[in-house]
């Protein structure tokens, strides 16, 4: 245990967690999907769980506690990730890939990937004023942070759909998320893929390949996608991808 989880010791909160597993156990390593800023466990249960379940892969989304801090939600991956009954492979989006990128420190993960990862909160706070000043600068002054379709979708993504995604959102900004994270190193060096897109309007390219070169490798990229990968109209190209990838690493 670390010094500061037994000096202050995160509240216990109970854990949303979906989970899909494959009509038959074929050995392959559980999958734990983490959403990112303002995104429920259905981001990922509305089209990657079931496709990763219907791949083999046992697949589950852990939603994000009510008002819990990183340290709080960094604990929630690590606690549920250590109950599954085989080593995990940690899929983290957006802010959800820094809480990822955290937990590697703590839990010795069968492999983890970083989707679109927010490492770099400044770089994605100014790419959010390029592309949204409207539903971002309320929040710099303690209003509502309102994300817009054009920020996470790509032109493929019907209007109407994106409207419902959109309305599903509740993002609460968080100051401790701002800076250039520097995440410590994985327990048991695990294989670690980055996975975004060039014309993602959240994270840059060069913040793509900064956080594949800090893990010894080079981002997979998906071009004329946007930010939610796993929302868009193409979101199968991405995770077929990644449990190709998975399945190059061992995962079978």
């Amino acid at each position: 245990m670390r010094f500061e989880d037994w000096t202050d010791p995160v509240r216990s909160a109970e854990r949303e967690v979906a989970s899909l597993l494959p009509d038959a156990d074929e050995g392959r390593p559980p999958v734990l999907f983490v959403p990112g800023l303002g995104h429920g466990a259905w981001a990922f249960a509305e089209h990657w769980l079931p496709h990763a379940a219907g791949r083999g892969f046992p697949a589950h989304v852990l939603g994000p506690r009510p008002g819990g801090d990183l340290r709080a939600l960094v604990h929630d991956v690590v606690q549920t990730a250590a109950a599954l009954p085989r080593q995990a492979v940690l899929v983290g989006h957006g802010v959800g890939a820094l809480v990822v990128a955290r937990a590697l420190g703590r839990y010795p993960a069968r492999a983890a990937v970083l989707v679109a990862p927010v490492l770099d909160g400044w770089s994605a706070l100014g790419s959010a004023l390029r592309a949204n000043p409207g539903g971002t600068l309320p929040a710099l002054v303690g209003g509502r942070l309102k994300l817009s379709a054009r920020q996470l979708f790509g032109a493929g993504l019907p209007a109407e759909q994106a409207g419902e995604y959109l309305a599903r959102m509740d993002p609460r900004p968080r100051r401790e998320l701002l800076g250039r994270a520097v995440p410590p190193r994985p327990v048991g060096t695990p294989p670690v893929l980055v996975a975004g897109s060039p014309d993602d309007r959240v994270v840059s390219r060069k913040a793509l390949d900064r956080a594949a070169a800090a893990y010894g490798g080079d981002p997979l990229l998906f071009p004329g996608m946007a930010h939610d990968l796993m929302l868009e109209s193409s979101w199968a190209e991405p995770i077929d991808a990644i449990l190709d990838w998975l399945g190059k690493q061992g995962g079978r």
